[in-house]
């Protein structure tokens, strides 16, 4: 009798992830996925249960690497909180200034594509931004204890605005303006964080 093909699961999930994020959920079928995990039919389909299932583990992954990096920005010990802020947006802006393919960020993509008809990846995406948010709100509270952005400043309310920005940029330079339009919009959001804001209503 033949033994099962061995496989990788992590791997499979990363190739998954890549094509996914390259053709998007629709638009790629269990055969493409094959193709780059180099999976039969029924090695997926008992390993992943469904082409749904093997997308919500490849969108989990891309959203807890994109969670690390951001925790990686906020928490660098090397920086005081306000310099953590600032090299996150200009590292941020950076990667999106790079990418000449337009590619985009795959949580952005997956959530303007599924949200709306798919809870399970409305609440996967939900959960990775307010995650962002408590980073940036913790972060934007510690310069102000600094004293470097200004005490009567709305913690929540600047933290979401710059999440707003940083997601606006995204998609900006994903529809083709220019990286020096996204790079000047980060530098005024950075100078904004040191202006006193009025408070949220």
């Amino acid at each position: 009798m033949a033994r099962p093909r061995k496989f990788d699961e992590d791997e499979v999930i990363a190739a998954s992830r890549d094509l996914f994020w390259a053709q998007g959920y629709e638009a790629t079928s269990v055969d493409d996925l094959g193709a780059v995990t180099g999976l039969g039919r029924g090695s997926f389909y008992k390993a992943f249960g469904d082409k749904h299932s093997l997308f919500l583990r490849s969108l989990e992954l891309y959203c807890a690497q994109m969670s690390e990096a951001v925790r990686a920005d906020l928490h660098n010990p090397a920086l005081g909180a306000y310099d953590r802020l600032v090299a996150h947006v200009r590292g941020l802006t950076s990667v999106m200034a790079s990418d000449t393919e337009r590619r985009g960020c795959l949580m952005a993509k997956s959530a303007d594509e599924l949200c709306p008809a798919d809870p399970d990846v409305a609440k996967l995406v939900k959960r990775t931004l307010d995650g962002w948010l408590r980073e940036l709100t913790a972060t934007i509270a510690a310069a102000q204890a600094d004293g470097d952005i200004p005490a009567g400043t709305d913690t929540k309310a600047l933290a979401s605005l710059l999440l707003a920005v940083l997601r606006g940029m995204e998609g900006l330079r994903k529809g083709g303006v220019a990286a020096s339009t996204v790079k000047a919009a980060a530098e005024q959001v950075i100078t904004l964080m040191s202006v006193q804001l009025p408070a949220a209503t």
